[in-house]
């Protein structure tokens, strides 16, 4: 070797350990950073009526913002539109954290055109945000693609936000986003969910979200006889108020092109949502039905008898009136049924079976637990994953990727009139990403 190129060696090599130190002794964003000021932050898209005709929006500012407005028009290629922007006034809410007192925001856009992207822009008449896009729903059943995420909880601002990154380049054009329960974890420090929306920045302000609290949202505090939820819950999340009294924020239904979209509260009052659910699933007019909730039924790494409560509870109802898909997270690993249960086996690409409810358990952040002994038709430990799922009339296409965005397990359901759904495998056990070294808790 040339001493000219010796020498490149061992400074390339010399720079990549400083590299690897630097990286290993950088901080995390400290407390202070996450304080809010007078322009628009920890924006969020979501809904709490019609896809097709409305948006809802949160966003936080400090207290010196006493009013607030939300602006939209009808989005254009240059930018002429702002001079037709409509504005409407946000509700605004005090909050106490950890880190001070806040304001947090809250508007609705209605009366919207169906399939039409809009721009808007938050806030205080002088001081404003960037103007961000959103599209609205067709009114009708059309194809569309959403991402399902597990458990965010640690790490967030050095981890999952990598993930997300992932996410958002492999399906740019997915309608929303779900959260499967412990976006954070510790539900009352608002570094924490400083850290969450950071990871986030501007894709939660021009994709929705649609969440549903984890055992991590909720206060256990000594001597607290009942669960709190995070005070941090409600201000920032607008979803539908059509759950069970007490529980509309955390226990919704929604409609968006041709699927019923149902989330539970599996922290609390379980029998009481069972009602609830039953009425829903009578009602619903639509060819797919997605459930979401935190604690799985069956799940990956515990003790199966675990959940036995929500089996008892939900399951019925879901082979009754033939739940398609339930997305869970809790155990952090992955797991995936291809029959009704865990009583399942591996099977190889381009296997067709008659799937009644399919199951699925994922996690998104670097926090990780070992794979137990239940046998799944996919399961992994070890591995960072979101899953994309495309709904195309009389298929579901499911398919869920690491955080470099390697495809992990995928499969296709197929609509049957008068049968339960066949299910297609993608890929054989073989082809599936194995577990890598981690630090499990």
């Amino acid at each position: 070797m040339s001493e000219r190129r010796r020498r490149i060696v061992i400074t390339a090599i010399t720079g990549t350990f400083l590299a690897i130190a630097v990286y290993a002794t950088q901080p995390k964003p400290s407390d202070a950073e996450y304080r809010a000021t007078v322009l628009p932050d920890r924006i969020i898209l979501s809904w709490t009526q019609d896809p097709a005709t409305t948006q809802a929006v949160t966003w936080r500012t400090d207290t010196s913002v006493r009013q607030s407005f939300a602006q939209i028009a009808v989005a254009e290629d240059g930018p002429g539109f702002e001079q037709h922007a409509a504005q409407v006034s946000a509700t605004v809410v005090p909050i106490i954290s950890d880190l001070g007192k806040y304001h947090y925001h809250s508007a609705e856009f209605t009366g919207l055109t169906p399939k039409t992207t809009y721009a808007y822009r938050l806030g205080d008449g002088e001081n404003w945000s960037a103007w961000n896009n959103f599209r609205t729903a067709a009114a009708e059943a059309e194809p569309f693609s959403f991402v399902y995420f597990g458990d965010a909880q640690k790490r967030i601002h050095s981890h999952w936000s990598r993930l997300l990154r992932t996410a958002y380049s492999a399906a740019p054009h997915a309608r929303f986003f779900m959260h499967a329960g412990d976006l954070v974890d510790r539900q009352g420090r608002d570094s924490d969910w400083g850290e969450w929306h950071e990871a986030a920045g501007w894709v939660n302000a021009v994709t929705p979200s649609l969440a549903v609290p984890g055992n991590h949202e909720y206060e256990h505090g000594v001597g607290r006889t009942t669960k709190q939820l995070s005070v941090f819950w409600q201000p920032q999340f607008q979803f539908p108020p059509n759950g069970p009294p007490g529980l509309e924020d955390t226990t919704y239904w929604l409609d968006y092109q041709g699927v019923r979209f149902i989330v539970l509260n599996s922290n609390e009052r379980i029998e009481e949502q069972a009602v609830w659910l039953e009425k829903v699933l009578a009602d619903n007019p639509h060819q797919w039905t997605i459930v979401m909730h935190h604690h799985p039924l069956y799940s990956v790494s515990f003790d199966s008898d675990n959940n036995a409560h929500l089996r008892k509870a939900w399951q019925p109802l879901y082979d009754k009136y033939g739940v398609d898909l339930v997305l869970q997270g809790h155990d952090h690993c992955y797991g995936r049924t291809s029959l009704r249960g865990y009583q399942d086996k591996s099977s190889g690409a381009g296997t067709v079976v008659s799937a009644g409810t399919v199951y699925v358990v994922s996690v998104s952040g670097p926090k990780m637990r070992r794979v137990g002994k239940l046998g799944f038709s996919s399961s992994a430990e070890g591995i960072q994953l979101f899953q994309v799922i495309t709904i195309d009339h009389d298929y579901l296409k499911y398919e869920s990727r690491t955080a470099v965005g390697r495809l992990h397990d995928a499969f296709t359901l197929r609509k049957r009139e008068g049968q339960t759904n066949e299910l297609i495998e993608s890929l054989a056990p073989g082809e599936r990403t194995a577990a890598e070294p981690a630090n499990f808790d």
